[in-house]
C-alpha cells in the first residue's frame, strides 16, 4: 500500500455520462451551458459528449450541436466517446475542439458485454481489433484500456481477480498485434459492486502483474461505497478518477434503472482537499456547477456535497 498521492487528476465525465441517461430531452443550450460551467472550476479533463446510435441513445442525438456551441478552454482537454467507426468519423469532425485519443475497450463480465453491445467475448474483441485499426489509419493515438465490469456484474455476479488479468491480457494482445503501447488502464465498476478490500485487491493483482501500467479507476456509487472505495484507490497510490458533477449519470444497460451514476466530482474534490491532496480544483465553483446541472434537470441529485456545502465557510466562521 502507498501513502497518499500528493495530487490527483480528477475527469469529469459528467455531461456525457450524465445526460445520455435522463428519460426526458435536455435542450443542447442548457448542456453547453453546463459545459462552460464546469471549464471554469480548474478541472482539466471533460467528457463532453458520446457519438453514438441516436436510436440506442436519444440523449446524444445532439452530440454535434453540443460540441459545436461550447467555448473551448485551452488548458483542458474535451474527450467524447464513441464505439465504432460511424462514431470515430463524427468525432475527427471536431479534431479542433476535441482531445482525440482511442481506447481499447472491453468487459471482465462477457454477460455486461452482451447487454451493453451486443457482443460476446470473441466478437468484442473482433470489434476492437478493427476499431485500432481505423484509429490508426486516422492518426488517433491509442494508449488505453478501458475495463468495464471488473469489480461485479448485476447479470454475471461476482468478478473475480482472475477475469480482470484476462481480459487486461486481451486488450494488450489486441494493442501488441497493432503495434501500439498502452500507458493507461481504467478499471471501471460500471454497476457498483466494488467495496474498497476488493478494490485494493484487484489493484494488487493489476500491479503485481503489469507494474508500468498507469491507473485510474471509475467508480459508480450505486450502493454507496463509491467515496469509501475511491479512499482506498487514493491509499493505494491511485492518481487519476473519473467522476460526475453531482452524481450525474449511469449506465443505460446495468439493468438497474434510476441506480446512481459515478461519484460526484464535489465529493470526490472535497475528500482529497481534507486530506490535503492537490487537484487544481476550485471547489465552491464546481458546488454552483452541481446546482446548475440540478437546475437543469429540475432534480435533487445524489452528491451530499450539494446538500451540506463546503466546509470553507463554516471554518472561515469558527476563525
Amino acid at each position: 500500500m502507498s501513502d497518499l498521492p500528493r495530487q490527483v487528476d480528477i475527469a469529469e465525465e459528467g455531461p456525457r455520462e450524465g445526460f445520455q441517461i435522463e428519460k426526458h430531452p435536455i435542450a443542447s443550450a442548457d448542456k453547453i451551458a453546463l459545459i462552460d460551467a464546469l471549464s471554469a472550476t480548474g478541472l482539466r479533463h471533460i467528457q463532453v459528449a458520446s457519438f453514438v446510435s441516436p436510436k440506442l441513445v436519444p440523449g446524444w442525438a445532439d452530440a454535434e450541436a453540443v460540441v459545436a456551441g461550447f467555448t473551448p478552454n485551452p488548458e483542458i482537454h474535451y474527450t467524447a466517446l464513441w464505439f465504432n467507426a460511424a462514431g470515430l468519423d463524427r468525432a475527427l469532425a471536431f479534431k479542433d475542439r476535441l482531445h482525440l485519443f482511442g481506447s481499447i475497450s472491453l468487459a471482465a463480465s462477457e454477460a455486461f458485454s452482451l447487454k451493453n453491445l451486443n457482443r460476446d467475448r470473441a466478437g468484442q474483441i473482433e470489434a476492437m481489433r478493427r476499431q485500432t485499426a481505423a484509429h490508426i489509419a486516422a492518426g488517433v493515438p491509442v494508449t488505453r484500456i478501458g475495463l468495464q465490469a471488473a469489480f461485479g456484474c448485476n447479470y454475471a455476479g461476482d468478478v473475480a481477480p482472475a477475469q480482470v488479468l484476462a481480459a487486461v491480457e486481451d486488450g494488450l494482445a489486441i494493442a501488441s498485434e497493432a503495434g501500439v503501447t498502452i500507458q493507461d488502464l481504467t478499471l471501471a465498476d460500471t454497476m457498483g459492486w466494488a467495496n474498497p478490500h476488493q478494490i485494493e485487491a484487484v489493484i494488487g493483482e493489476v500491479r503485481n502483474r503489469w507494474p508500468e501500467l498507469r491507473l485510474a479507476l471509475h467508480l459508480h456509487d450505486t450502493r454507496g461505497l463509491g467515496i469509501a472505495n475511491a479512499m482506498a484507490g487514493l491509499r493505494m497510490g491511485v492518481v487519476r478518477f473519473d467522476a460526475a458533477v453531482g452524481g450525474l449519470g449511469g449506465c443505460p444497460f446495468a439493468g438497474q434503472p434510476g441506480a446512481p451514476g459515478n461519484i460526484a466530482t464535489e465529493e470526490l474534490a472535497l475528500l482529497c482537499a481534507e486530506l490535503g491532496i492537490a487537484t487544481g480544483i476550485d471547489l465552491e465553483a464546481l458546488v454552483e456547477a452541481g446546482r446548475l446541472a440540478e437546475r437543469i434537470l429540475d432534480r435533487r441529485l445524489p452528491s451530499a456535497v450539494l446538500r451540506g456545502g463546503t466546509l470553507a465557510r463554516f471554518r472561515a466562521r469558527a476563525a
